[in-house]
């Protein structure tokens, strides 16, 4: 730290209040908890008094500062926002007020933003069982915090807001220029596969269309796994990019007997559950549950790549029409239904070629994205660590 800063304990620019109040079973309460990692307050649900067993409840104020006690180990520091005034907590929350003669509301979070300050404060937790470790308020308020002059606090807390401002439009942007160009892959593949140029054909006349067999589960039915005999599900596809090159299960010769093989090169796509419309191109022989679909190129009129990409496009048409129960599911019907269009086999192939070196682009857009959001992020915690080192 600055050691031209004087320091100051957290008790002598913070005020313990306790605002309880015994709790009526006919009133709802707004309750609000703390995040971990200094990530602040929020608004949690309403409970109707009767709901809950806390004899008492405190109230919270706006621009209250409160910590956790059996949390503060891991960060669960933070000010109440305007959102959370009138909230309640349980007596599990110390609640302070700020001398704001002394401290900046903003100095005072920004500081408990800086990992090493909320770790220091909140290693002083005690007790035998890790996860319930307690911070007294005694042991907080001795904790110490840099304190300069409240115009230098102030000038700290506008030159932090200066930079942060300058690292979420640089974020801005980024996000941008990959959305945008997300958005021209989309918008080039509409352009290609709506072309007026080229015939359009119902997916079963280009393609075998076929639901997986195989319904039982290894939960339930042992006696059909641990084969030599390739097994995919819908986290296989999921996890993979265009081509599926992995499996998770094997069936033996009785599960293959009541399922179906499909040829590597064959497109799978999920027809329900949470990734429904997850699509890949088999690498492999396999089998799969019902709950894929296999659509098989014919080689004299397509490509499993051009279908692939066909039916990443036209299955936002299936998507819309999918059942929406607690289970969503793409009908069969609505498979068979796609209407595609396609041109000679020279031409599929150029398309391709083409898409895949615009979605390369757009992968290393996104992965740039990725990094440069991940750097960004590193940035303010180091300017942080700097303010509060007096070399802002």
């Amino acid at each position: 730290m600055n050691k031209q800063w004087p320091r100051a304990k957290l008790g002598e620019v913070l005020r313990r209040v306790e605002r309880f109040e015994p709790r009526e079973e006919l009133t709802e309460y707004p309750f609000a908890g703390t995040y971990s990692f200094a990530r602040g307050i929020f608004v949690g649900e309403r409970k109707l008094g009767s709901t809950f067993a806390l004899p008492n409840i405190q109230r919270i104020r706006a621009g209250d500062f409160i910590y956790c006690k059996i949390m503060a180990w891991e960060g669960a520091f933070g000010i109440a926002p305007e959102e959370a005034d009138n909230c309640v907590m349980s007596g599990a929350f110390v609640v302070y007020q700020l001398n704001r003669e002394r401290i900046d509301e903003k100095f005072l979070d920004y500081f408990f933003k800086v990992p090493n300050h909320w770790q220091s404060i909140g290693s002083q937790s005690s007790g035998t069982n890790v996860r319930r470790q307690s911070l007294h308020p005694t042991q907080f308020e001795s904790a110490e915090i840099p304190l300069p002059p409240l115009p230098e606090q102030r000038r700290v807390v506008a030159r932090v807001e200066e930079l942060a401002v300058q690292i979420h439009e640089a974020r801005s942007l980024r996000h941008q220029a990959a959305a945008e160009a997300e958005a021209l892959f989309d918008s080039y593949l509409t352009a290609v596969f709506d072309s007026s140029q080229w015939p359009l054909r119902q997916l079963p006349e280009v393609a075998k269309v076929a639901r997986g067999k195989f319904a039982h589960r290894p939960r339930n039915e042992p006696r059909f796994y641990g084969g030599e005999f390739p097994f995919i599900q819908i986290g296989d596809i999921s996890n993979s990019g265009r081509y599926i090159h992995a499996h998770s299960q094997s069936l033996n010769r009785d599960g293959l007997a009541i399922s179906r093989m499909f040829p590597a090169g064959t497109v799978a796509i999920a027809i329900t559950g949470a990734t429904i419309g997850v699509t890949g191109i088999l690498g492999f022989d396999c089998c799969f549950p019902d709950s894929i679909v296999g659509i098989q190129a014919r080689p004299e009129l397509t490509t499993p790549e051009f279908i692939y990409l066909a039916v990443e496009h036209a299955k936002k048409t299936a998507l819309a029409e999918a059942t929406q129960t607690t289970q969503p599911n793409i009908n069969l019907g609505n498979l068979q239904r796609l209407r595609v269009r396609v041109p000679p086999l020279d031409e599929q192939r150029r398309t391709v070629a083409e898409l895949d070196a615009l979605h390369a682009q757009v992968v290393a857009l996104k992965r740039l994205q990725a990094e440069t959001a991940a750097e960004l992020d590193a940035l303010l915690p180091a300017i942080l660590d700097r303010a509060f080192k007096g070399e802002l």
